[in-house]
């Protein structure tokens, strides 16, 4: 654990010692600000509209500003997650220490997890900057916070899948941008692999969608902690930092 925390250390150092981290962060912040803005200026225009016509329309700040607005924060994450993953370990081999890393005593899955663990720590101060607007919604109003803590889970597990994956992928060259190409295709092939059952119904259409990330994040918008979606999450980082392993072992035989 203490490499692990090690790896993770100087990872995180390098995203924040480099234009990296606060550019993903001045991006990440001004998009969803621009997001936050346009939901939360349509429920105020719809919510006067009702009283002004003596219309009895409750309207639920979770259901019409927070939710959607979590939606978006995963799309948006579709886009950031290859900016954060291609350079872990491409990086490495353009540079040429990666042989470094194979020779030495830390074991391949301490690297992998500690790289990758950096990576979701830097998604996680991303969402944290997220946090600060809905802020303004507890304060000017009465949102419930359970169903948007369980919908951040949920964006953290899916990121955490994703950037496993794209861990992966980046094990398998030395240029960036293949790298990031590659996960950001990954990652967009994922998300729509639901779209096939919305007009096919045999058995393989099932599974095709039940193995796209958006499907499992539709109960933790709603602030549903579903266990199944949890383990299909939990089984998507195994998967991906276990192929990274492989990775990682045919580069150390090679060398």
């Amino acid at each position: 654990m203490r490499n692990i925390w090690i790896i993770c250390n100087k990872e995180l150092r390098s995203y924040f010692t480099s234009p990296v981290a606060y550019l993903l962060l001045t991006m990440f912040a001004i998009i969803f600000g621009f997001f936050f803005w346009n939901s939360v200026g349509y429920f105020d225009r719809m919510s006067l509209q009702s009283q002004m016509r003596g219309q009895s329309f409750p309207m639920s700040v979770n259901e019409y500003v927070i939710r959607p607005l979590l939606s978006n924060i995963s799309v948006i994450g579709l886009f950031f997650i290859p900016m954060m993953s291609m350079r872990l370990f491409a990086e490495e081999k353009r540079t040429g220490t990666i042989e470094l890393l194979a020779t030495s005593p830390i074991r391949d899955l301490e690297v992998i997890v500690g790289k990758w663990l950096a990576a979701v720590m830097l998604y996680a101060v991303l969402l944290l900057f997220t946090a600060a607007n809905f802020a303004f919604l507890f304060k000017y109003g009465n949102p419930d916070w359970r169903p948007l803590a369980i919908g951040y889970l949920g964006l953290l597990l899916q990121a955490g899948g994703l950037l496993a994956v794209g861990t992966f992928i980046s094990t398998l060259t030395k240029n960036q941008i293949i790298a990031g190409a590659g996960t950001f295709a990954a990652c967009l092939m994922l998300w729509v692999l639901e779209w096939v059952a919305g007009y096919e119904t045999a058995p393989w259409a099932k599974v095709l969608a039940y193995c796209s990330v958006i499907t499992h994040y539709e109960s933790f918008g709603k602030g549903v902690l579903d266990s199944k979606d949890a383990i299909y999450y939990v089984s998507l980082i195994f998967l991906g930092l276990f192929l990274s392993s492989r990775s990682l072992e045919s580069l150390r035989w090679r060398s």
